[in-house]
């Protein structure tokens, strides 16, 4: 049985992936820096800073993965993120490799590579071009993890993750949505595809208009089943960005000069 460290599971995709993962054959251990968190019955948690490294380390001892979905979730000033998702993420990193753990699967964003245009379609080999403080630390993650194959051996796959929601709210939506089922199911193949380096993966379900390509799939064993096409249709998608840079780039709103906090992802 794979034992799995999920990190940030009192979230919404923690607890998504927690409720999820919990049925399949995954010994899971939970970790979030609430203290008033009840986890699912039968589960092992603990309330932890991904800023305490010692207590990160040994949040990694005895786990086969550690499912990273810790740290600041959008964009916020470069303090705020720094503890959480820098420091926070190297903690799980160095953790992993002190404690022997075989992979890391990193919760990166497309925020990592939000300042594409929109006309253009990129895969995984694409520069680095971050929209955010938020989207330069998952850029930052998807580098520690080639450090630590590099360096050490750790295996890891880097999720960009779209936009994970029930259903798509606004038009962009329709190119980066990931379902529920489908963050699960690519989560649940990151965790256990064997001969994997370090990887970069688009989180996204199969949308049709989406701007990305991921041969990575194949490696994974992984088909999304889920296409955002079936939501273009409702009244709210026929609405226009109000903001032209938004509207611009792949990243919407987190590309905004005045962005210091986005409401979607």
């Amino acid at each position: 049985m794979t034992r799995i460290l999920i990190t940030g599971a009192a979230g919404v995709l923690g607890r998504v992936l927690t409720d999820g993962l919990a049925v399949r054959s995954f010994a899971l251990r939970l970790s979030d820096r609430r203290t008033d968190y009840a986890p699912p019955q039968g589960l092992e948690y603990h309330a932890v800073q991904l800023a305490d490294r010692d207590a990160v380390a040994e949040l990694c001892r005895d786990i086969d993965v550690v499912v990273h979905f810790g740290g600041v979730s959008t964009e916020s000033s470069f303090e705020a993120v720094l503890d959480a998702n820098l420091r926070g993420c190297f903690h799980v990193f160095e953790g992993a490799r002190a404690a022997g753990v075989g992979r890391v699967v990193f919760a990166s964003s497309n925020h990592a590579i939000g300042m594409y245009p929109r006309t253009r379609v990129i895969d995984a080999s694409a520069p680095l071009r971050p929209d955010s403080y938020y989207g330069l630390s998952k850029a930052y993650g998807e580098l520690l993890g080639q450090l630590y194959w590099d360096k050490h051996g750790l295996s890891s796959v880097a999720l960009r993750i779209g936009s994970c929601l029930p259903a798509p709210v606004e038009v962009r939506h329709l190119s980066t949505w990931l379902s529920f089922p489908d963050l699960i199911e690519l989560v649940a193949r990151a965790a256990t595809a064997p001969g994997l380096g370090a990887e970069i993966v688009y989180g996204v379900s199969a949308n049709r208009r989406s701007w990305w390509r991921d041969e990575a799939f194949a490696k994974l064993g992984f088909q999304a089943q889920d296409d955002a096409e079936r939501f273009a249709y409702l009244p709210a998608m026929a609405l226009a960005e109000p903001d032209p840079i938004a509207a611009r780039f792949q990243g919407g709103s987190f590309a905004s000069a005045n962005c210091t906090r986005a409401p979607a992802a």
